[in-house]
């Protein structure tokens, strides 16, 4: 079996998050400043089997895209060009952040550790890639 990973974009930084090899079970993987996102992808999926991306896809609260809907897709599209192999999905993001900030708290995360914005960005990311997992 290979791995998933799952991605919270943002302008600024990504969340990234993978699958174990039997995709069971999600971790956080690390959070890359979002221009070097294409790096970081051609270094990860050179030492590691990876078989789909799944991009969390922002959305307003009545269901539409918001802002960033197309820059993703386009990002997608671009990866899905550069490695055909990948399956590039798309996972509905809603309440993601509120969710991570939920599970790093139950968790036990220190207070200063849970102000870190990339730690929240990489749980976010394991959010969406279990929701993901939960609905294929």
């Amino acid at each position: 079996m290979v791995r998933i990973l799952g991605l919270d974009y943002g302008q600024k930084r990504t969340g990234i998050a993978v699958t174990d090899p039997l995709q069971i079970i999600v971790n956080p993987l690390t959070t890359v400043e979002t221009k070097e996102l294409n790096e970081f992808l051609a270094t990860y999926l050179k030492n590691e089997a990876v078989e789909k991306i799944v991009f969390g896809m922002p959305r307003h609260k009545d269901g539409n895209d918001t802002y960033l809907s197309e820059e993703i897709r386009v990002l997608g599209s671009k990866i899905k060009n550069s490695y055909p192999y990948l399956i590039v999905d798309y996972h509905d993001e809603s309440f993601t952040s509120q969710t991570a900030k939920v599970f790093m708290i139950q968790s036990g995360m220190k207070k200063l550790k849970r102000q870190d914005k990339s730690e929240l960005d990489k749980m976010s990311a394991v959010v969406i890639l279990q929701e993901y997992l939960k609905h294929i």
